[in-house]
This record gives C-alpha cells, structure tokens and sequence, in this order.
C-alpha cells in the first residue's frame, strides 16, 4: 500500500498560495494533522478555526508534541527557529489541497462519486456502493452508518470524515484495487471545506427540506451550502438533480459540469415512473424498462432512480444495471422490516427529518389500504428529536405523526446535554387539541418501543423513527448500547412467550 511517509513542505504546498513563510520549505513532514494531541515527530499541524475551537490556540502544545511545521492564518508573535511556519488564507480549505499532495492525489486516480441531500443520501451511496461490487467492481463506500472498502468495514464518525482522514481512506482504497469510491457530502463538510481539494467525477442532488438551521442559521444559507458542492465540480465531471424537487434545478445554476436531471414526474435525462408499491417490494417503469425492486415506498423510488442514472453516466450497460439493483436489499435502518409472529410489522426508519418522517407515513398509510383483509392495520408511531440540533422541527415532527398516525409515542431519541424532558415539551407544542388522546410521552425510549408493541394488534404497524441504523444512545456525553431494531425483536419474543 503506497502511504506518503515523508515529504518536503515545498512538495507538499507545490501550486498552492501562500501569503507567508517563516523557517525552511526543505523541512520534512510524516504525517499531517488537525489534533494537537496527536501532533509527533516529523508531524505538519494545521491551525483550523472550528466553530469550538481555534486551532492557533494549541500551536504550541503541537510544537511540544514534536511538531516540525505549522500551516495557519496567523504566525505566532514568537516563532521557534526549529519549526517551519506557512500562512495561509484559509487553513481548512488549503488543508484540503495539502492533504491531496501528501497522499499524492488519491481522488484523481478514482472515480469519486458525492451524493448530497437532506434525505436519501445513505441509502443512494450504499445502493451505489452494493451495486457497482454486484457489476463487478471492487469499491469504496464513504457514509454515515459506515466506511467501507470492499468487505473491509471501518466505523463512522462523521457524516463527510475530515479531509485528511478521506485522503488516507482514498488511498487505502487504491491500494485495495478500488475503481468507484461513493461519498455521501454533507452540507456541514461543504461549509467546512471537508472536500477541498477532492476530485469528483460525479454529484448527485436528492432533495432539501427542512434540516440543520442549528449550524446553518437559515434555510437559505443550508440551500447554498448544498448548491456549493455543485458550484465546485469540474467541466469533466456530472452533476445529476432531482428535477421533481423545486429547489433541484437551483442546484445545477452555476455548475460547469454536466447538467443531468431525473425525475417521476416530468421529463428528465432519467425518468420513472412507480407501477406498483406493497410492503413486499415496487414495480417501477424506468426509461421504458419494467423492474421489480426489493425497497418500497415512493422515496426509494427517486433513490433508485438517481442510482440508474449515476451508473448509465458511469457508462454502464442499462438492462445489466436494473437486473442487479432488482435483487439489492435497502440499507441498515432504512425502512428495515422486524415482523412479529403475530403479524405485526415493525418498520425502523432513520426518519429524523419532518420530510423524511412524513415521506415513511405517507408510504406506510399507502401501504397498509392495499391489504386485503377486514381489518384496517393502524399505525402506532414512535418517535423522538434529538438534542442540541434544529428546535424549530420538534412540534413539526410531533405534528406530521399524529396527523398520519392511529397511535403516537413521543419518546427521548440521542438527547445529548439537553434535558429529554425540555425537548418532549417542546414536540408536544405541535400536538393539536384533538390528537392529546392518541399521543402518549414515554421519556425511556426503551420502554416507548416495548409499550407500542403492548397497544398492538396482528397485521398493525409500528414505525419506530428517528435512529435507525444506529446502535447507540447518547446522553450528557455518554454513548450507550441501544439498538432500535434489537429493542423491538425482544419485545416481540416476550410478547410471543407471554
């Protein structure tokens, strides 16, 4: 595996502006990184302003760690003759550039796909990613339930990981044999330059909706973080939208790359059209080809959709591509089924959006009026926000699952270092008058899921919102074991034994 072990700063800043240097361009760097802690022998330290912490402020704990160079925007009144120093513009995005010449341009030599979005990002990635290795491929997968190359699973931390922990996981991946690496951009990592110096040759858009004004402030600054991973790909790459989204063509405005759309219900580059939705599967016409699909619900049908369209770009054969993504199965935690004995379908949803909460209830209602059977299932939804994020969507949240449910339990989701109590206050601000009945407020998340399968009858459906894949709880700081989908199986078996 080729790793840049050692390099001279004058190679590692080659073709990028400095506006000041202190010390000699011919020190030697081995590693590079944001963490003071982590700062050793040989180490180039990089002085971001996060919005926590300015890196300057630990400048000198790096130079004791070993440090040898230091990349900021400001140089120390006092400078150590042993340490080399670079000034910069922006420290976050020159890190980007620095970090794709230290592991000699890993992203050039793949075909790097970005997949951005509210929702679906997960879900287009991973489909990408189960799809491209079923075509043959050996692959690369960047996203929020994990990092992935080929069989070899790396957990996630982030969302988009920093950029010199991408450069290192890229060129992992080369070294693997990877061709196609997919990465799911987030708007914060656009905002942070974590993609700075990254080369797509592609950029999917799959929607906006209401979603993160806790970093963004408001949705105008969250739509024009979106739009500027778009605004950053090059002439040679694709950038594929949502037309059917109002805001998708706001996307592609400014972009140089090629313009590609996809859509359900106008014409597009890409068009489909749903023939049949159960909670078995979705029989969709696209591009005049009839497909049967293992995932459900209308949302997976544009997910599917950007998905054949990202692999026709990629210049793969139509009929062989829908032929494989006809037997790929949804991703962890995205509409996963757990079914009682007695017919109760459990659906875990990583819904944590009131788009993405009334897209999973919209589709389970369509859902349930299609079995045939006397009895109409009702739907018994759980669900919750999660602390120290966007507190304007609690009652909108609230709202949207008592106005597409039988039965509602508010319940904690990650509270973080807020109090669960203050954020179940704050969801129950959108219950109207008329739905106090069919709502109930359990803090335990753990005892909400066990009592929704209590009010269960055969064939209902109970949604539980907001985690999905994830297999933990946070509170005041502390990550503990909490897995939705093994919570619901446990108390379907003690309903069993009953």
């Amino acid at each position: 595996m080729f790793v840049a072990l050692r390099m001279q700063l004058k190679d590692i800043f080659y073709k990028i502006p400095l506006l000041a240097t202190s010390g000699s361009m011919n020190t030697e760097v081995t590693s590079l990184t944001m963490d003071s802690r982590k700062a050793g022998p040989g180490s180039l330290f990089i002085a971001v302003r996060g919005t926590v912490t300015d890196g300057h402020a630990y400048i000198e704990t790096a130079i004791q760690q070993g440090a040898t160079a230091i990349l900021c925007e400001e140089i120390p009144a006092e400078t150590n003759p042993d340490v080399a120093y670079i000034r910069v513009q922006n420290s976050a995005r020159t890190m980007g550039l620095v970090a794709a010449n230290f592991y000699d341009q890993p992203s050039q030599k793949l075909k790097l796909i970005g997949v951005t979005g509210t929702n679906g990002k997960t879900s287009v990635a991973t489909l990408l990613f189960r799809l491209f290795r079923a075509l043959g491929y050996r692959c690369g997968l960047l996203s929020t339930v994990q990092n992935q190359i080929d069989d070899d699973v790396i957990p996630a931390t982030h969302t988009t990981p920093d950029v010199i922990t991408t450069n290192q996981l890229l060129t992992k991946m080369l070294a693997h044999g990877c061709t196609h690496v997919f990465m799911e951009v987030s708007s914060h990592a656009v905002v942070q330059e974590r993609i700075a110096g990254l080369s797509f040759v592609g950029g999917i858009f799959t929607n906006i909706t209401h979603d993160h004004l806790d970093f963004h402030g408001t949705f105008d600054n969250y739509i024009r973080a979106k739009k500027g991973f778009f605004d950053q790909l090059p002439a040679s790459a694709f950038a594929l939208t949502n037309v059917d989204d109002k805001r998708g063509l706001v996307m592609l405005q400014n972009t140089v790359a090629r313009k590609e759309t996809y859509s359900l219900q106008t014409l597009a580059s890409f068009k489909g059209k749903i023939l049949a939705d159960s909670l078995f599967g979705l029989n969709m016409l696209i591009d005049e080809r009839e497909v049967w699909f293992k995932l459900i619900g209308q949302f997976n049908a544009y997910n599917l959709l950007s998905v054949y369209g990202t692999a026709i770009l990629l210049g793969e054969d139509p009929t062989e591509v829908l032929t494989m993504l006809s037997g790929i199965t949804p991703p962890p935690g995205r509409f996963e089924q757990v079914v009682s004995d007695d017919k109760i379908v459990g659906i875990v949803d990583y819904a944590h959006t009131p788009d993405a909460l009334q897209n999973v209830l919209e589709t389970i209602n369509e859902l349930r009026s299609t079995d045939e059977q006397d009895y109409m299932p009702q739907i018994i939804t759980v669900v919750g926000c999660g602390g120290n994020r966007d507190t304007s969507k609690r009652p909108i949240m609230a709202d949207i699952a008592c106005r597409l449910s039988n039965r509602v339990i508010l319940t904690s989701d990650n509270p973080r270092n807020e109090d669960p109590m203050d954020i179940l206050e704050q969801m129950q601000a959108g219950v109207s008058p008329v739905d106090f009945k069919k709502t109930i407020t359990i803090e335990d998340r753990h005892e909400a899921i066990r009592k929704a399968v209590e009010l269960a009858k055969p064939h209902d459906i109970i949604l539980v919102a907001g985690k999905g894949h994830e297999t933990y709880q946070e509170i005041k700081g502390i990550k503990y074991d909490f897995d939705d989908r093994v919570v619901l199986r446990d108390a379907f078996a003690d309903r069993r034994n009953q």
